[in-house]
Order: C-alpha cells, then structure tokens, then sequence
C-alpha cells in the first residue's frame, strides 16, 4: 500500500519507519524547508522507550540526551531559591533530550525507508472507495491507498478532512516560545527559571547549547497567527517587558531567532480520528499540549498504528478503529493534568509563586523526614 504522512516531526518519521518496515511504500511531505532545531526538551517515556529501543535508536537518544537533574527557581539577582530533583519524575530507561535531537534521529533511522518532502504540503484531499487524491502546494497532484496527518496542533489534514469545526481546539491561557542561543554546551546542569506572575523565563542546557524558554499566561490572542514569527516575537517582547534577570539579553536573541518557536498551549480533542481513508496521530488528533507527553505518545501511536495496519492492510477502517480504541487509554489521562502542571511552572500570582518555592524545599525534607522515620534501624540496642 502506498500511504501519505503530512509532518515529518516526531510521529511522521517513526510511523514512515514501521510502515516500511511492514512493507508499506511511504512519503513523507513537510511543509518547513527542513527539520526545526527549536522546540522545549521532551522526554521520551513508558511505551516510547521500547519503541525507541526496536528502532535501534535508544544509544543515540541516550547521547543526546540533556543529563539535567534539577530545576533551579532563581530570584532577579540570580539567587536559587528553591530547586526541583527533575531524575526523579524519570524511570529507568527514560531520557530527556532535546525536540529538535529527537526528530533528527527519528529522521534519520527512516529517511533511507521513505520518500520525504520538504518545503511542501497537502492543498486538498478527495477520497473514493479506493484511495485519495492528493493535490500539493508546489508538487504534482498524486494518488495514495491511505492519508496520516502527523501535522501538529494546527493540523492541515484535520481541517481539510474533517472540517474546520470537527475538533475540539482549546486555548490553555498559556503561550510558549524557545529559541536556541549557544553558549556553553554540555549536558547535566540545572535549568534555571525564573519567575515573576504569570510569566516564566528559563535556561535549559542541552549538549549542543543553551536553549532559552518562556511561558506567559495571557487569553487567545485574536489574529494569532501560528507562522506570523515578527508577530510572536512582538508578542514575547510584549509579554516579558520589565522583567529582570536574563530576560532582557534573552528577548534580544529573540529578536535576531532564526528559528523561533512560538505557539499556544492548546488541547485538541476529536470524536474520532479517522475519517475514511484519512487518519490522525499525534498532536493532530489529540494534541496534549506543554505538559503531556506529547513526544512519547505521538511515539506510541505511531507503533501502533503500524502494527494495526500490518495486522489487516486490507480492511484500513478497522485498522484505524482498533489503534483508536488502543491509543486513547494512553491520551485520555494526559489530558487532565495540563492545569496541575501550569500551577506548578508558571504561577499565577507572587503568593502563588511563594508557595510552589516553599513546597519544593519542604518536599525533600519530608522525604528525608518519612524514610528515617519508616527505615529500621541500623542495629538493635543490646
């Protein structure tokens, strides 16, 4: 079978790879010029690691991997004021690494399997009981047995398959940008944050170079527009005007980016994924946004998907349903900790602020506190 993926990010090229593997002839169309080197740092977890490690990959994402340990809330001056173990949200097994890393080496293991695309994307899709009719911005129109939107939050595919209304889009209150700006490369120091209300502005290491982050609070911005990068970049000069620390020499990277990544902290949410011929991985048809795993399920789903396909290439629609039905169990749970996690990163107000410092230096403390008191002693008194 001849299958289409639109978005060659993280979920594009893992899918292309099992696909092919499966015997499937694949395309992969991208509409950036080439792979994006901005994007947060993302873990790769749970039922990711395995298919991480079937692909061969797991030596290389460990490689990339950022080797950060701990969060470091810091004040104006710079002062650490309170920190987070960040190992301990990690299993054995998992890794952190940047976004732009992880897509490459994903790339990579799948581009010699398919045929990739960049620097183009799907203009229309007209289905029949057979296959689909692609038309492309730049490329010859083209037929294929099956359609994947692996495109992201704003999901091209979704909209031309389903409808522009089909999903449901929510604006979170938050908008997130990273850039990266050199600097001392190498893997395992904090990041550092800080914070003033409602605003976020950090520093994340990575063995190639820092990578500067923010995240504001602020409602849907009328006319945003996702590609618009002098409009975000006006934005975050906007929303991070007087504060101190390092955001002013960072918003000045900003101003010079290259590769700027901005957008809103969205979820997506769909009655299904899978429209005929046309189906949905990733943050297209269940965007989990900022704090979800986003990486590791679009991972997931991918593997998937695949396996669903290889099961019964002959009957797709039932394919589609029973990776649905799998991979729901995985999304549905991620979805409802984005408010939690929000709290904690980018509090709302200087009390808020005060509290999530205090918490974070009482935790370990209570931890220590809570394994003296439970562990038996180290000998028994004669």
């Amino acid at each position: 079978m001849n299958v289409l993926i639109s978005g060659a990010g993280v979920g594009g090229p893992t899918l292309a790879y099992w696909l092919a593997r499966h015997g499937f002839r694949v395309t992969v169309v991208e509409r950036a010029a080439d792979l994006r080197s901005s994007g947060n740092p993302v873990d790769v977890r749970g039922p990711a690691v395995d298919v991480a490690a079937r692909m061969g990959v797991l030596p290389r994402l460990y490689e990339a991997a950022t080797g950060n340990t701990g969060l470091s809330f810091v004040d104006g001056d710079g002062r650490t004021v309170a920190r987070m173990d960040l190992a301990a949200g990690l299993r054995a097994g998992e890794v952190e690494l940047p976004r732009g890393a992880l897509a490459s080496i994903l790339y990579e293991s799948a581009r010699d399997h398919a045929e990739f695309v960049f620097g183009d994307s799907i203009a229309t899709l007209t289905q029949d009981a057979g296959g689909v009719d692609v038309t492309f911005e730049r490329g010859a129109p083209r037929r294929f047995d099956l359609v994947v939107g692996a495109d992201g939050l704003h999901s091209v595919t979704r909209r031309l398959a389903f409808g522009p209304d089909a999903a449901e889009v929510r604006h979170m209150g938050l908008y997130v940008a990273t850039t990266p700006i050199g600097g001392q490369a190498g893997p395992g120091r904090d990041v550092l944050m800080h914070n003033t209300p409602g605003r976020a502005v950090a520093v994340s290491p990575t063995p190639s170079g820092d990578l500067a982050f923010f995240l504001y609070r602020a409602p849907q911005q009328s006319g945003f527009d996702h590609r618009d990068t002098e409009q975000h970049k006006r934005l975050l000069g906007e929303a991070f005007a007087g504060v101190g620390w390092r955001a002013p020499e960072l918003l000045e990277r900003v101003r010079t980016a290259g590769d700027l990544y901005f957008d809103s902290v969205s979820r997506v949410r769909l009655p299904r994924w899978s429209s005929g011929r046309v189906v949905l991985l990733g943050d297209a048809g269940s965007c989990v946004s900022l704090f979800g795993d986003g990486s590791t399920l679009a991972m997931a789903g991918a593997a998937t998907l695949a396996g669903e396909l290889a099961a019964t290439p002959g009957d797709p629609r039932a394919a589609f349903e029973r990776y649905e039905q799998a991979h729901r169990r995985l999304v549905e749970p991620k979805q409802r900790g984005i408010a939690q996690a929000a709290s904690l990163i980018v509090p709302a107000t200087r009390a808020g602020i005060a509290a999530r410092d205090l918490a974070t230096r009482v935790a370990p403390l209570v931890t220590r506190l809570r394994h003296r008191l439970l562990s038996p002693p180290a000998a028994l008194p004669s």
